[in-house]
């Protein structure tokens, strides 16, 4: 519907506007025959002249070697020493033939338009061309360009389908829309295509929390398409489009919240830690998350904030459900956005006022204390680790600490860890050590 003529024109009149390729227009016969012999050439022009002819050259010797040698194929070509002509011709082809200037760009918007239809028309526009970097000669790199020619399809593409599953029609998305979505996605992800069909169903409960734990902050249980679309969450899901799968680590399969690995990993987890397999976790059976380093005000205060009341109201009724869990991992592995930080606030606001006090430091940080002793390390004095928060936060009100101070200073994930979880603080404490052992990895 979108390639018909919307004028009313017959089709003499749309070939009439077809542009005509480069080598039947008059100014390209014109300078052909006056360059022709090579007379008024400059010394990039005779270059490319001798490039044409040597890469003529190299490819009938290519030919005439395959001929004499039958189909066996060459497994090892000597690298071309640099300076040679050889060197030179290969690198004059890799930078002419991976660039674009913009009378290539618009013949090509020209070609596309004939053979694929007007709406590839859009990406062709004299602005999109001015938003990529260009060389000396006023050429950008196709490769770029290409990869927001395909970023913006796939986009248009998710946003049609999204809109589809739109049952109300107000651009947001309900749980069961999103997992909708990502249950249709499924076959043509690389990734997930072998996904045990008795599985698809948890796997995608599991991958749309994440869409709303970032895109719905208030938690009113529906998603922005619009915010969908340009998080970082789709782009991390569509990465599983990659075939090559040897290719990519168990480290990062396991850091993909959308990997197969990793969904299979919360799974494990929920399920080891629910010990009387009842479906929900108690306070003692989530204090051993993390081979139990986080700290019992922390595990407390993460009950009394992000976890319901059951529906009997008793204090023993208080329960985490697997969705509050989700919530739980994902803003203990994403510390340092600001909708993880947003949850461990929460829990680090004893009282609720919106603020932390020096007083809270030294509360949250005592339970800290006491596992890093009876984890056999060297004695520490809280005052310290506080003062030290304080000029890592560097706070506007030097009384207090403010989750906007948190965000600001770029370093709220690492507090929250030191305050949280012995581990974190550990880590923290042996910054240096751990750099450098990462430094040394790289080198071997």
């Amino acid at each position: 519907m979108y390639s018909g003529s919307s004028d009313g024109e017959g089709h003499d009149s749309s070939a009439q506007r077809k542009i005509p390729p480069p080598s039947s227009m008059l100014w390209v016969r014109n300078l052909r025959r006056f360059i022709g012999s090579g007379d008024g050439l400059g010394s990039e022009a005779l270059m490319e002249l001798e490039t044409k002819r040597i890469l003529l050259e190299i490819f009938k010797e290519k030919q005439q070697k395959s001929a004499q040698a039958g189909a066996i194929p060459s497994f090892y070509k000597k690298k071309a020493e640099e300076g040679s002509i050889s060197h030179r011709v290969q690198r004059l082809a890799k930078f002419r033939f991976l660039k674009m200037n913009y009378e290539d760009f618009c013949h090509i918007a020209s070609v596309c338009t004939e053979q694929i239809g007007p709406k590839c028309r859009r990406f062709f526009s004299p602005s999109n061309f001015m938003k990529f970097e260009k060389d000396e000669s006023g050429r950008i790199a196709i490769l770029p360009f290409y990869l927001y020619v395909m970023r913006t399809v796939s986009l248009t593409q998710a946003r049609i389908d999204m809109s589809e599953l739109d049952e109300d029609s107000d651009g947001f998305l309900q749980s069961h829309e999103m997992e909708a979505y990502i249950r249709g996605l499924i076959p043509n992800l690389a990734q997930l295509r072998d996904m045990p069909a008795a599985f698809v169903q948890m796997y995608c409960r599991i991958a749309a929390h994440k869409f709303f734990f970032f895109c719905d902050p208030h938690r009113r249980g529906k998603a922005c398409i619009k915010k969908v679309l340009l998080s970082n969450c789709l782009q991390e899901l569509m990465e599983l489009h990659q075939e090559s799968e040897e290719e990519v680590t168990d480290t990062e399969q396991a850091e993909n919240w959308f990997s197969l690995t990793s969904a299979q990993r919360i799974c494990d987890m929920f399920l080891a830690l629910d010990k009387d397999m009842n479906g929900t976790l108690s306070k003692q059976e989530l204090r051993e998350y993390a081979d139990g380093t986080l700290t019992d005000i922390f595990v407390e205060r993460a009950f009394d904030e992000h976890v319901r009341r059951g529906k009997n109201g008793g204090g023993n009724a208080r329960e985490m459900d697997f969705e509050s869990f989700l919530d739980f991992v994902l803003a203990l592995e994403n510390k340092d956005t600001p909708e993880g930080l947003t949850y461990l606030f929460r829990c680090l606001d004893l009282h609720g006022k919106g603020y932390l006090t020096t007083a809270d430091i030294h509360a949250l940080f005592r339970d800290v204390h006491q596992k890093w002793i009876e984890g056999g390390n060297y004695e520490l004095c809280i005052e310290d680790v506080r003062d030290e928060i304080w000029d890592m936060v560097k706070p506007a009100d030097p009384l207090r600490v403010t989750l906007a101070d948190l965000l600001a200073c770029k370093q709220g994930g690492t507090v929250a860890s030191m305050l949280i979880d012995v581990r974190g603080f550990w880590a923290h404490d042996n910054r240096e050590n751990l750099l450098q052992e990462e430094e040394e990895s790289e080198e071997e």
